[in-house]
C-alpha cells in the first residue's frame, strides 16, 4: 500500500459520526447542514436529469457552468475571469487533489496553515510533496510575516491557503491578504486559494479574493464549491479559476482523475450561481443566526466561545470554559457521556498536538440547536 495512505486512519469525521449514529448523539461534528437546500436548484437538477443529456459532458465543464461561475465572480468579487479560465471538477476536494498533482514535482515545498483540512497534508505528500507548516494561534489565527519567513526555503513552491479558514473560523484580513500577495511574488511562489466557504461569512465583510490583489492574478489557482454556497454538500460540484498558463496543467490532472462531473448537477449550480445577491445575503443570515443562536446558549451555560467570522463552525475554548481536559479527551466524553457529537481541533494539526479547543457545526436547525444545549448542561 502507499505508505502515505498506510499511515492514515478513520477521519475523525467519520469516526464522531459513527459514535453519534451508535449512541443517539446530537452530531455537531461532521460539517453538513440538515436542511433540504434551495428549491430551485433541486428542481433544476431534476428537470435537467430527465430533459437533458446523460451522457460524458465535456471534461472541462459545461459551457453553461463556466460562463456562470465567471459571471458570478465578476457581479460579487469584481474578478474579471473568463468562461476560458474555469475548470469543472466533483467537489472542492478533486480541485484540490488536482491543482497539487498539477503544480507539484517531487521535492518541491507547500506551505500549509495549521488547523487545516484534513485533506490537504496526504494530497501534498502524494503528488511528492514537502510540507512546511505555519502554526496559528487561537483566539485570532492570524498570518505573520515572521512565521512565513520561518516556514519557506529556497524549495518552496506553492502556498494553500484557506480563506475563511476551516476549522478556526477566521477570515483574512486585507492586511494579511496583502502580506501573502507580496510574499508570493518576493520567492516567486503559486497560491492556490481554497475559497470554498467564499459565501459563508458574516458580519457585513464581502468575500476579497487574493486573486484579486495587485500581481496574483496569474500566480492564483482559486478553487470554489456550488456543495458549500447551496449547501448541498453531497452534490461534489467545484471548479477551479486559473489564468491559462496554468489552468493547462491543471486540466491534465483532472482529466485522470474525475474526468467530468454530472451534467444535470453542473446545470443546476449555473442556475443557482445566476440567483438574485438577494438570496446569498438570506443565506448568510441564516447562518449568522444559527451561529449566534448555538454561540448565545453555550455562553449562558458558561462556556467560552471563539470568534466565528465564517465557515459553518464555532469553537469552544475549553480552559476558559472551566473544563480541565484535552479536546480529544472532552469530544470522547461529550459523545459518551452528553450525547452530542463534536471535532477535537487537534486533529487538524499535522503533529500530535494537543490542544485546547473544540469545533462545533451550527449549521441545523433550531431543534437540533436546541438540543444539543440542554446536553450541555452536563459536564465533565
Amino acid at each position: 500500500m502507499n505508505p502515505v495512505y498506510a499511515k492514515l486512519g478513520t477521519t475523525i469525521f467519520e469516526a464522531m459520526s459513527a459514535r453519534a449514529r451508535a449512541t443517539g448523539a446530537v452530531n455537531l461534528g461532521q460539517g453538513f447542514p440538515d436542511g433540504r437546500g434551495p428549491e430551485d436548484v433541486l428542481q433544476a437538477a431534476a428537470e435537467a436529469l430527465l430533459t437533458g443529456s446523460n451522457q460524458y459532458p465535456p471534461m472541462l465543464g459545461v459551457p453553461a457552468l463556466r460562463a456562470a461561475v465567471a459571471a458570478h465572480y465578476r457581479a460579487h468579487q469584481g474578478l474579471d475571469l473568463t468562461p476560458e479560465e474555469v475548470i469543472v471538477t466533483s467537489g472542492a476536494t478533486e480541485a484540490l487533489a488536482a491543482a497539487l498533482l498539477a503544480l507539484i514535482s517531487p521535492g518541491d515545498e507547500v506551505i500549509l496553515f495549521q488547523p487545516m483540512y484534513d485533506a490537504y497534508l496526504p494530497l501534498v505528500e502524494r503528488a511528492g510533496g514537502v510540507a512546511r507548516f505555519v502554526r496559528l494561534e487561537p483566539p485570532e489565527w492570524r498570518i505573520t510575516r515572521e512565521a512565513l519567513e520561518a516556514a519557506a526555503t529556497p524549495r518552496t513552491r506553492l502556498i494553500l491557503f484557506n480563506d475563511p479558514l476551516n476549522p478556526s473560523a477566521s477570515v483574512a484580513s486585507a492586511e494579511e491578504r496583502r502580506l501573502l500577495a507580496a510574499f508570493c511574488q518576493e520567492r516567486d511562489l503559486i497560491a492556490i486559494c481554497d475559497e470554498v466557504w467564499e459565501h459563508v461569512r458574516f458580519d457585513g465583510a464581502p468575500h476579497q479574493s487574493l486573486m484579486a490583489e495587485p500581481g496574483m492574478r496569474a500566480r492564483t489557482v482559486k478553487i470554489g464549491s456550488a456543495g458549500k454556497i447551496f449547501s448541498l454538500t453531497g452534490w461534489k460540484v467545484g471548479w477551479m479559476c486559473a489564468d491559462p498558463a496554468l489552468g493547462g496543467a491543471l486540466a491534465k490532472a483532472h482529466q485522470f482523475l474525475t474526468f467530468t462531473t454530472p451534467p444535470n448537477l453542473q446545470a443546476a449550480a449555473a442556475h443557482g450561481l445566476g440567483k438574485e445577491r438577494a438570496y446569498f445575503d438570506g443565506m448568510r443570515a441564516d447562518f449568522a443566526r444559527a451561529r449566534d443562536r448555538l454561540a448565545a446558549g453555550l455562553t449562558t451555560l458558561g462556556y467560552r466561545v471563539l470568534p466565528s467570522h465564517g465557515t459553518y463552525f464555532l469553537s469552544i475554548d475549553l480552559p476558559e470554559s472551566g473544563i480541565a481536559m484535552d479536546d480529544v479527551s472532552y469530544c470522547r466524553w461529550l459523545v459518551e457521556e452528553a450525547g452530542v457529537a463534536a471535532i477535537p481541533v487537534s486533529a487538524f494539526y499535522a503533529e500530535d498536538a494537543v490542544t485546547r479547543v473544540v469545533r462545533l457545526c451550527f449549521a441545523k436547525q433550531d431543534a437540533t440547536i436546541n438540543a444539543a444545549l440542554e446536553r450541555f448542561e452536563k459536564r465533565p
